[in-house]
Order: structure tokens, then C-alpha cells, then sequence
């Protein structure tokens, strides 16, 4: 399904907005996905995914409290919506199919 298409680190991105759900923001994403992958993440590269999926549709956000310890400012916490579920579903599963389709031959060692 074209429409729900998803590049690999936006899948990852939406992955892991789902794993940290209620606690997703910037510096969690950023470490969680470096964590679980050992790969670096820009912030930069991270906004943007954000920001586009925001704009799919796949993910909602909303601003926390602001703290002293902060300085004032505000995190940004980011959801996955029903839309976004969907798109990773269709992942899911084209990636199944795919392996699925692989004959048992292909990774025989000769």
C-alpha cells in the first residue's frame, strides 16, 4: 500500500514513540533509538521525521509543563495516532510477506 508507505528510520521512529509511550519526546527518542540500534541520531534528522510523520498524520504531539529545569521551556510529547498504527501495520506485514516468500533454498550454506 503506497499510501502508508514508511522510509526505515521513520518506521524506527514510530516504533519507538510507541515503545515510550506517555515519555516520547526529543532527548528520549534520541537515546532510546541509539540504545536499541547502537546507531547515532542526529536531533536534527530526528525533528524532522517528527515533524514530517506529524504532517502524514501518523504521529500527534502535545506540550508538557514548563519547568524551572528547563528553563522555562516546554517538552514536546509525541504519540502515535490510529493512522500511524496502520502505517506500521502495512509494514509489518509486507515485510513478512517478503520473508515469507523467500525459499528455504536461498539461505542454505553449500
Amino acid at each position: 500500500m503506497k499510501d502508508f508507505q514508511l522510509g526505515e528510520f521513520e518506521e524506527i521512529v514510530l516504533l519507538t514513540v510507541a515503545i515510550l509511550f506517555g515519555d516520547a519526546y526529543g532527548v528520549t527518542l534520541k537515546a532510546e533509538i541509539e540504545s536499541r540500534l547502537n546507531r547515532k541520531v542526529s536531533i536534527g534528522a530526528l525533528q524532522s521525521a517528527l515533524r514530517r510523520m506529524e504532517e502524514k498524520g501518523y504521529l500527534n504531539s502535545e506540550f508538557g509543563e514548563a519547568t524551572a529545569m528547563r528553563g522555562g521551556k516546554r517538552k514536546r510529547f509525541f504519540t502515535v495516532t490510529d493512522l500511524g498504527k496502520k502505517a506500521l501495520a502495512v509494514s509489518r506485514d509486507t515485510r513478512n510477506q517478503l520473508w515469507d516468500a523467500i525459499p528455504d533454498v536461498a539461505f542454505k550454506i553449500v
